[in-house]
């Protein structure tokens, strides 16, 4: 019975972090839309929105600690949720950069958007991708699919470094406002910030697969 209720609470730990995982998608998803878009009241719902995730990253870690004092898991459970404990780290911490983005997204929303835009919406999506991709990889055990998000990381910063030089070139040149492209350049860091994120949750998968600990 009391390896019948030990699987029944890592199954539960399983569906909350699916359900966490879900909820910082939509938040991303949502973000990319109200920048793109300029949408104030999507944005302010986004900027206002993370107590949910707060929530659920609570039950969470009271999931783990029950299930670490209580049931004293075996080494590949001790793993997986000794990595769900620092997976929802990263992933409140993505829900946060979410609020800060749409913070921003609000005071541009008067503003014309320069051609960086583009190359901004193309940076979101891409760390959008990893992010689905890291919690698709905690979900199924997917070695590869883990690693296929750690070596996306690298077109990530590539794609900054593009961002950074392209507003670097339009303030000099034209006669846009440069207080819009500094916060565009502040959005586009933010999502790099995300996608290291996505990168720390896909190495903490590869732990509790492997039982090596990540490299950085």
């Amino acid at each position: 019975m009391a390896r019948v209720n030990y699987e029944l609470q890592l199954k539960e730990l399983k569906n909350e972090m699916m359900l966490l995982g879900s909820m910082i998608e939509n938040v991303i998803h949502g973000t990319i839309q109200a920048l793109v878009k300029q949408d104030v009241e999507k944005a302010e719902k986004i900027a206002n929105g993370d107590e949910e995730i707060n929530h659920q990253v609570r039950v969470i870690e009271q999931k783990c600690y029950s299930l670490l004092l209580r049931q004293q898991p075996i080494a590949r459970d001790l793993r997986a949720v000794s990595a769900a404990l620092k997976m929802i780290t990263d992933m409140e911490r993505i829900g946060d950069h979410g609020a800060d983005i749409s913070e921003l997204t609000i005071a541009m929303s008067h503003e014309t958007y320069p051609e960086d835009i583009h190359l901004i919406e193309k940076i979101a999506k891409e760390t959008a991708v990893m992010l689905i991709e890291a919690v698709d990889a905690f979900a199924e055990q997917d070695r590869e699919k883990a690693e296929g998000v750690i070596a996306r990381d690298d077109l990530i910063d590539e794609l900054f470094m593009k961002v950074k030089r392209s507003i670097a070139k339009t303030i000099k040149t034209s006669d846009t406002n440069a207080m819009t492209e500094l916060d565009l350049l502040m959005v586009a860091k933010y999502f790099e910030r995300i996608g290291d994120h996505a990168t720390n949750i896909a190495e903490w998968v590869l732990f509790s697969i492997t039982g090596e600990f990540p490299i950085s």
